[in-house]
């Protein structure tokens, strides 16, 4: 007779219902992981800790010369000696290694709990990536290795909201050339790549520490228009930039009527902290403190002239236009139009315009009476140094000559035979310092090799505007860019550099022509504001649409 099989014991009722629900066991499953995790907290911060003094104790020790490793190891023996024959020396040790161990890997533990849950991953990844750049076969502990701890190498780190990185601090071995420019470009555009592209990235060099900190930069505010800024005589400003890269600030006017980018009544996501401009429905022209990129000119200057690249439609007219509403109230200002698009005519007319031309005719006649008024500029003022006499009146009002397009001219005027208009810009471009003359060239990016050796020579101020690329930049700033440009700008956001100096972001004031009826509103009723009363021996220019 055989055995029966035993009953299975089932644990709930006599209808089959458990007696613990299954949501209720995930909860509690939940719970005790959280009680447990919250208890090892202090034992998870003091091994992290451990292991970011231990990995700082091994590159320290990596980046000794061999000829001070033997001094340095013996120094720390005998302080471990001395500490081990004090009284609670060793006690001592112990807990200074602990609270050190614990405010490494306090700051570490804060961090990964903010980490998204993807946020891993996207750092592992990008620590992968980073192994061929940072690592030597040679080297026999290597910081970057493939499936090595990502943790050790990458200091601190941020996340937005949709888990895009924002932030991150990394070290690097010592024997990375980091001194090499072209070592740097491939990190920086691997980073960016990784990242994650159409993004505005700052690269923070620091060679004494082995380290590179990557940022993402908040784009620049588009809401600031044409105003008088607080400036002293002989400062232009040519727009806006970052605070870390100035340490001047201005007081500008903003208001919801002239909102950048975004709709209005909401806050706008392109700047944030000091350079954002807050915007909201039904608020008045609000002072807000931005940092500008000022262009100093005059006797002293080691830049009085500029010139301005970009592609069409990048806000090069624009600048030109921010420029000559700057300079009215303090000089005479003689317009150029190369490309005949009438951009200009608000000027037409107005209290300290000498002209504005657009003809070939016009245009050489106009530039040969510069060279003329250059020339007795400088005459008069030397005259008045020999004779010790203050230089007259009316050479101590600055003369701007302001061209947009001059390769259009050119090609004109050789088309008809004339002489080259950028041939008459020598004189002012040599004297125009000692003569109070200032020259501003604005041109196409594709045009600029038609520009004359005495305009690439003599403009040290340099402003690109406009979607261009890395190298396009430092072939026109002589310098690269310290961000990522992005492929997609507002018009007037570029680039600017004074001289020397180093490379700015730069956002110009929204300066539209007043005659557009495709422009706001507001920033054409800025403009005619800014214009200054018509001239009355001048012919009177038309009347601004909607004015």
């Amino acid at each position: 007779m055989g055995r029966r099989p035993l009953p299975r014991l089932r644990l709930g009722s006599a209808g089959g219902t458990p007696l613990v629900p299954p949501g209720r066991g995930r909860a509690f499953a939940r719970s005790t992981a959280d009680g447990v995790a919250d208890v090892l907290q202090p034992l998870v911060a003091l091994s992290r800790g451990l292991r970011v003094l231990a990995a700082a104790g091994r590159r320290k020790w990596m980046e000794l010369p061999g000829d001070r490793r033997g001094p340095v190891f013996t120094l720390v023996a005998a302080c471990g000696f001395v500490l081990f024959l004090l009284p609670y020396g060793p006690l001592a040790a112990a807990i200074s290694l602990i609270g050190a161990a614990g405010w490494a890997g306090r700051g570490r533990a804060g961090a990964a709990s903010e980490t998204p849950a993807d946020g891993t991953e996207r750092l592992r990844t990008l620590y992968e990536a980073l192994v061929p750049y940072f690592s030597a076969s040679e080297d026999p502990s290597p910081l970057y290795s493939h499936g090595g701890d990502w943790s050790e190498a990458f200091d601190s780190f941020a996340f937005d909201e949709s888990g895009r990185l924002t932030r991150l601090r990394l070290h690097y071995p010592a024997y990375f050339t980091d001194g090499e420019p072209s070592a740097r470009t491939r990190i920086e555009q691997l980073l960016y790549a990784k990242s994650g592209r159409g993004r505005e990235y700052l690269f923070e060099w620091d060679e004494e520490a082995n380290n590179l900190t990557l940022t993402v930069l908040p784009a620049l505010s588009t809401a600031i228009h044409a105003q008088r800024f607080v400036t002293a005589p002989g400062e232009t400003v040519l727009g806006f930039t970052d605070p870390s890269s100035v340490q001047r600030t201005l007081p500008v006017l903003t208001g919801p009527e002239t909102c950048g980018d975004g709709e209005e009544g909401e806050e706008s996501t392109e700047g944030t902290g000091e350079v954002g401009l807050k915007k909201a429905a039904g608020d008045g022209p609000e002072t807000h403190d931005v940092p500008p990129v000022v262009w100093r000119t005059g006797p002293r200057s080691t830049e009085p002239h500029l010139l301005a690249l970009g592609q069409p439609g990048s806000g090069t007219t624009t600048l030109l236009r921010s420029i000559a509403l700057q300079a009215l109230p303090h000089g005479e200002v003689l317009v150029v139009d190369g490309g005949g698009t009438g951009e200009y005519a608000c000027l037409s007319g107005r209290t300290g315009v000498l002209a504005v031309e657009c003809g070939p005719a016009g245009v050489l006649a106009t530039l040969e009476w510069a060279g003329h008024e250059t020339e007795r500029r400088l005459i008069a003022a030397n005259r008045a140094r020999q004779l010790r006499h203050a230089p007259p009146e009316d050479i101590q009002r600055p003369l701007w000559i302001l061209l947009d397009r001059p390769s259009v001219m050119s090609h004109l005027a050789a088309a008809d035979g004339r002489t080259d208009p950028q041939d008459l810009l020598a004189v002012p471009l040599r004297h125009g310092r000692a003569a109070n003359v200032r020259v501003v060239v604005a041109d196409q990016l594709d045009a600029a090799e038609a520009l004359s050796e005495a305009v690439r020579s003599h403009t040290r101020a340099r402003v690109v505007l406009g979607p261009v690329s890395s190298e396009q930049i430092t072939a026109v700033l002589g310098a690269p860019p310290h961000t990522t440009p992005t492929p997609e700008m507002p018009p007037g956001r570029g680039y600017a550099r004074l001289g020397a100096g180093p490379v700015h972001r730069l956002q110009v004031p929204a300066t539209p022509d007043p005659y557009d009826e495709a422009a706001g509103e507001a920033e054409r009723q800025a403009v005619l504001r800014l214009l200054p009363a018509p001239d009355p021996a001048a012919p009177q220019a038309p009347a601004p649409v909607g004015g």
